[in-house]
């Protein structure tokens, strides 16, 4: 499942630290998807070191999409 959080009217530091409370609480096999005012360049070190994967999906009217998720387990599959 997708779940949609968008945080594009918010200003820093808010976006990030609502993005990593999100993924606190996203249930095992879901996706987030993320409507950020601007490229996340201090949430991808943060990403990666969490062991998530990210994909930038759009960047349009200075809003950046992402979606992240937890790589699956051999076997799991992603329900987006």
């Amino acid at each position: 499942m997708q779940h949609l959080l968008d945080v594009s009217d918010l200003p820093p530091p808010e976006p990030l630290e609502r993005v990593l409370d999100a993924l606190a609480d996203l249930p095992e096999g879901d996706a987030l998807k993320v409507r950020l005012p601007m490229e996340p360049v201090l949430l991808y070190p943060m990403l990666r070191s969490m062991g998530m994967n990210w994909e930038r999906t759009a960047q349009q009217d200075n809003v950046v999409e992402l979606l992240i998720w937890e790589p699956a387990m051999p076997g799991d599959q992603l329900d987006l």
